[in-house]
């Protein structure tokens, strides 16, 4: 009797393999893709009009001027942007659990939270990644940004550090949608609402509102406090320059959170009953 040639594919190629076939589909409507993406491009260019216009009229904003903005909102938004890629379609579980669809998924030998992610990979969220990177890059180059090793490790490690809080935000507000099954909107204010404050300056918010989205929704550790360190500024109360540093940490301890959130969801789902 033969030998079976069947081997357990590995994680890494189950990706590329997930990823890799959504990427195709999407490209091959190249006018759709651009109008897509250049639609992206107007509404994170818009949101960031908004805070020209006030800088235009107040001249400096949490004590930061208009540069020193601009690396603050091309940070967060890159960060945003990358976790949204990979991480955004997580926050519609609701309507698979109510279509009953997300049996599919579980039966499948693939990991629930993988599938979820690849489900409607949308090529038109690049479009805030490249201009978050554009913005950021650039206002670093003009605020006169002259890095040593470490504030260069920074500069590299931010964007990324950003990007894995968001996403396990973004997981978190998937999970809780096993409990809640029509809230949504309900969890989408701690992360799209995390996503404003994280390009805004924090100086600008309360005490309580600074606090609240440093230590449960650590948003002001994405893009704000590494500004302060990369360009050598004084932070404000809770915020001083060194908790530049802080967003690694915060992104595994949000990381950890959510694989556990995710776990106890998974395992409490018993089915749509339809």
């Amino acid at each position: 009797m033969a030998e079976s040639t069947d081997r357990p594919v590995s994680l890494p190629r189950m990706v590329a393999t997930l990823y890799g076939s959504r990427i195709r589909s999407q490209a091959s409507f190249r006018t759709s893709f651009v109008a897509d993406v250049l639609g992206q491009v107007l509404i994170v260019g818009t949101e960031f009009l908004e805070l020209w216009v006030i800088l235009a009229q107040v001249g400096v904003l949490g004590g930061m001027d208009l540069t020193q903005v601009a690396v603050v909102y091309g940070l967060g938004a890159l960060a945003f942007g990358t976790a949204d890629l990979f991480f955004g379609e997580i926050d519609g579980l609701s309507n698979l659990v109510r279509s009953g669809k997300l049996e599919t998924l579980l039966v499948r030998p693939v990991p629930v939270l993988l599938q979820l992610s690849s489900l409607d990979l949308s090529l038109r969220r690049i479009g805030p990644i490249g201009v978050g990177l554009a913005m950021y890059v650039t206002a670093l180059n003009l605020s006169g940004f002259a890095p040593g090793p470490a504030e260069l490790l920074l500069a590299v490690v931010a964007p990324l550090a950003g990007a894995a809080v968001f996403g396990a935000l973004l997981t978190m507000a998937g999970a809780m949608q096993f409990w809640l099954v029509d809230g949504r909107e309900f969890a989408n204010a701690f992360t799209y609402g995390g996503n404003y404050v994280a390009t805004t300056p924090g100086a600008v918010f309360s005490l309580p509102l600074r606090a609240f989205f440093t230590f449960v929704i650590p948003a002001t550790l994405v893009a704000y406090t590494p500004t302060l360190a990369l360009l050598d500024l004084p932070g404000p109360a809770l915020l001083p320059q060194w908790s530049g540093w802080l967003g690694l940490p915060a992104a595994a301890v949000l990381w950890l959170v959510a694989a556990l959130l995710w776990r106890a969801g998974v395992r409490r789902y018993t089915g749509a009953g339809g």
